[in-house]
């Protein structure tokens, strides 16, 4: 079984399994070693099967389901297993058996669980989709589905870290344009550049949409269990 980290406060929902894998522990070679999960890579397709086997039966799920990646805002429902992956970057299920699968390089995979209305999510947060709400529209979505926002645990995954995000000064821009409380994630770097802190952006948004579903607790009970990664797969299933 390849070996993967948990959150605490995901890992105490009753019938909800999770986890964030890196690289190790599949049967890929060469530039795809170990166990890649791509679908769209240039991977030999019985490697990928076998790993994604890896990964279903690790969660103990029957299915896992993945998305064409193509960091946006879009989170599309699944109910049932889908031939062709679609293109979005959040997806939400209530089926039993279906796993729900994001991968990561330095974006921020994001996985969200309601326990008692038995949906959960899943999403992938680049700079271009958390700035265009992907996580606000898996959250809206799983509404639709059922579920109550003062019930949803969310749990960020690993992705990259402040010190080693560069930007530029349009990229502050962009950010300070749509999101002017977004300031604090931005330290000053050599010269014009910016040092960006994407998980730190990505956790304050889910506080706020916290926050707007008046809960009665002021922050919503996140587990951020963010590191150094150059590929993480994140999967959930209920």
């Amino acid at each position: 079984m390849p070996p993967f980290t948990t959150t605490h406060r995901m890992s105490t929902l009753p019938g909800i399994a999770h986890g964030f894998f890196g690289r190790q522990g599949g049967v890929s070679t060469g530039v795809y070693e170990s166990l890649n999960l791509g679908q769209g890579s240039g991977d030999n397709e019985r490697a990928i099967v076998t790993n994604r086997k890896l990964v279903r039966d690790a969660i103990g799920a029957e299915h896992l389901q993945s998305c064409f990646q193509i960091h946006s805002a879009e989170a599309v429902w699944v109910v049932a297993p889908l031939q062709k992956r679609p293109e979005a970057d959040g997806m939400v299920t209530k089926e039993p058996g279906i796993a729900l699968c994001v991968l990561a390089a330095d974006c921020v995979p994001v996985l969200f669980a309601d326990p008692k209305a038995r949906v959960i999510g899943a999403c992938h947060a680049g700079w271009k989709g958390a700035l265009a709400g992907i996580c606000e529209a898996t959250l809206e979505r799983m509404e639709s589905a059922g579920a109550d926002r003062r019930d949803i645990v969310a749990a960020i995954g690993p992705a990259i870290q402040q010190e080693s995000y560069e930007v530029g000064p349009e990229f502050r821009d962009a950010f300070l344009a749509k999101a002017d409380w977004s300031e604090r994630f931005f330290v000053p770097g050599h010269g014009d550049r910016f040092q960006f802190d994407l998980p730190g952006f990505v956790h304050e948004v889910l506080l706020s949409e916290a926050t707007r579903a008046r809960w009665r607790k002021p922050i919503s009970p996140i587990d951020a269990a963010i590191a150094a990664a150059n590929r993480i797969m994140a999967a959930m299933a209920a």
